[in-house]
Order: structure tokens, then C-alpha cells, then sequence
């Protein structure tokens, strides 16, 4: 046999042995798998995601409302746990008073009357605002969710003392550390409402930092789950599991988890083994700098049986129900 054969063959059985290495089948599937739901801003109005860059106003291009619901809202926040949430994520802004304000935009124009960042105001005049006021699906003919927003922008306190029992994940929209003490120093005063706030991501600085003062808060950053990607991708297939990879939450876009070494029973168990969980979020795009969640049943049906672990949506109100009919 000629060396050009000998190494064809080498590489046949190669190839062969990383694969059955890697083959998810190796590991039996959970007898039971327990999924669990995270609404993306509550039951909200959702929108195009075409052209979608960090400062669009999404309140200006949003469908058609199928109901009356305002992200972020104490009434959106029950809507989606009463539909089968788990968690709701929910995004914050220091207030001029030193309250957090439950809004997702960095400045308070797109969605409501008023001017300028939501932290250089506070608290008492973001609740005079109403947060319905900039909703437009046909260009800004109507305005159907206008004056019933009115007062309706909650303060962190709020939520959490109006459902303790609930679970929320807290997303800081800045990269100042000083939230994360905030954050902590709420938990510290309020130690009932410890097993309210899951988890927290968004800027590094005030997400380790507020790791560092809650106990067993579940954090990661936008950073680390690109590195644990990229180098499981890169070295995965030999069974090793990246420091990024470690005691974290992985996000998982739903078109990139079948490329993954071992998917699904195999990486889940590795990943478990490392002492981290997945979370797997709806198809990534090129050019969409936003979550993109599993808010369709087409991509549902994708979602592997034996998947265990969390779901991102951002319909909880459509994933939910079908979900607990599977």
C-alpha cells in the first residue's frame, strides 16, 4: 500500500474516531427533560427585526397589536407568567433618586412624550410619562396603544414586591459598576426578595460586580459566550471544555447549536459536567444586534425532545401553551 493510501485510510479512521467521540447518541437522553422558559421583556408588542441596530425605535415599527401589552409592565410581566414563563427578563436604569426604572431604551423618546436619557430623570417623572405613547405599526397614521401606558413605567421595587414569588432575570444597560452595588444593596435590604432576582447580564462592570455581592446569582457576558463558542468549536471534538464554557449560562442561537460538538445530549452533559446550562435563543442573523428568541412553532418543532435546559422567547404567549401541550 502506497503512502498516499496509508494516509487517506490514517485519516479515515481519524475522522471516524472523533465522530463517534462526539456523537450525541453515546449519551442517553434525560428520562425527564425540564425546560424552562424565559420571557424576553414580558408579553410585549414585537417588531420587524430588518435592518435592526442598537438605537432603532422599536415602538415605531412594530406589527399589527394582537393584544394590549406594553413591555416591561407589571400587567406584561403577570401576562407571561400566567402563559408559562419561568423567568421574565426585564431591563433597568438608575434613576436621578436612586431607584431603578424598569424601561428598555436608554433614552425615554421612542416610547413615551418625553426627552433625554431615563437615568438623568427621576423616578417621580418617569412615572408621569406614559409609556404607550410612541407605539406606531403603519408610520405613524395611529397610535393605537397611546394614553393607556400612563403611569405604567414600574420601579424594580415594585415588581419584586408585587410578585416575590416569581423569578426575574435583570438586564444592566450600561457598563457602570455602581448598578450592580445598587442591585446588591437591594437584595441585602430586601432579603426576601433574594430568590426573586435569578440572574442579571448586560454590561460586564455592573454584572460580575453584582456576582460578587449575591450569592449564586446567575450571570455571564456577551464576551465570554462568544469565546466559549468559538473555542469549543475549535477544540471541542476533543472533549475539552473551555474556561469561557465554565460555571455559566451559554447562550445558543438555534441555527448554530447543530454544529456543536456532541449536540445535543453530548454537549448538554459536557456542559453539565462544567457546571453550566443552556440557553438556547431563537435563529442569529447577520447584522441584528438584538435577542432573538424561539417565538414561533416552526422553531419550536426545532427544539430536540430531550433539549434540557432554557428557552429565550419573545412570545411567550404563543411558546408557552405549545410547549406544555408537547
Amino acid at each position: 500500500m502506497s503512502w498516499r493510501w496509508r494516509t487517506l485510510l490514517l485519516l479515515g479512521v481519524v475522522a471516524a474516531a472523533v465522530y463517534i467521540f462526539n456523537a450525541s447518541w453515546r449519551v442517553a437522553p434525560p428520562a425527564d427533560p425540564q425546560v424552562a422558559l424565559i420571557a424576553h421583556r414580558g408579553v410585549h408588542q414585537t417588531f420587524s427585526r430588518e435592518d435592526l441596530e442598537n438605537d432603532t425605535c422599536t415602538a415605531e415599527r412594530i406589527y399589527p397589536p394582537e393584544h394590549a401589552f406594553i413591555e416591561n409592565t407589571l400587567s406584561s410581566m403577570r401576562a407571561a407568567f400566567d402563559a408559562g414563563a419561568d423567568i421574565v427578563e426585564l431591563d433597568v436604569h438608575p434613576t436621578t433618586d436612586g431607584q431603578f426604572a424598569v424601561l428598555h431604551d436608554w433614552t425615554i423618546d421612542c416610547r413615551t412624550e418625553g426627552t433625554g436619557e431615563t437615568r438623568s430623570h427621576d423616578m417621580a417623572y418617569l412615572k408621569t410619562l406614559d409609556i404607550g405613547y410612541g407605539y406606531t405599526a403603519d408610520g405613524g397614521a395611529t397610535y393605537p396603544l397611546r394614553g393607556t401606558g400612563v403611569g405604567q413605567m414600574p420601579e424594580l421595587k415594585e415588581v419584586l414586591s408585587a410578585m416575590p414569588d416569581r423569578q426575574f432575570l435583570v438586564n444592566f444597560k450600561s457598563r457602570e459598576q455602581r448598578e450592580g452595588d445598587m442591585l446588591a444593596s437591594l437584595v441585602s435590604a430586601h432579603p426576601e426578595w433574594r430568590h426573586a432576582v435569578w440572574g442579571a447580564y448586560g454590561g460586564d462592570e455592573p454584572t460580575y460586580r453584582a456576582a460578587e455581592l449575591i450569592e449564586g446569582l446567575a450571570v455571564w457576558s456577551r464576551r465570554g459566550l462568544v469565546d466559549c463558542l468559538l473555542q469549543y468549536e475549535a477544540l471541542g471534538w476533543s472533549g475539552y471544555m473551555p474556561a469561557a464554557c465554565r460555571d455559566t449560562k451559554v447562550m445558543v442561537p438555534l441555527n448554530v447549536a447543530p454544529f456543536l460538538w456532541g449536540w445535543p445530549n453530548l454537549f448538554l452533559e459536557r456542559l453539565r459536567h462544567a457546571g453550566s446550562e443552556v440557553i438556547l435563543l431563537g435563529p442569529t442573523s447577520a447584522g441584528d444586534p438584538g435577542t432573538a428568541g424561539i417565538d414561533t412553532l416552526e422553531q419550536l418543532a426545532e427544539v430536540p425532545e430531550s433539549f434540557d435546559g432554557y428557552l429565550w422567547t419573545n412570545r411567550i404567549e404563543i411558546i408557552g401553551p405549545a410547549l406544555a401541550a408537547r
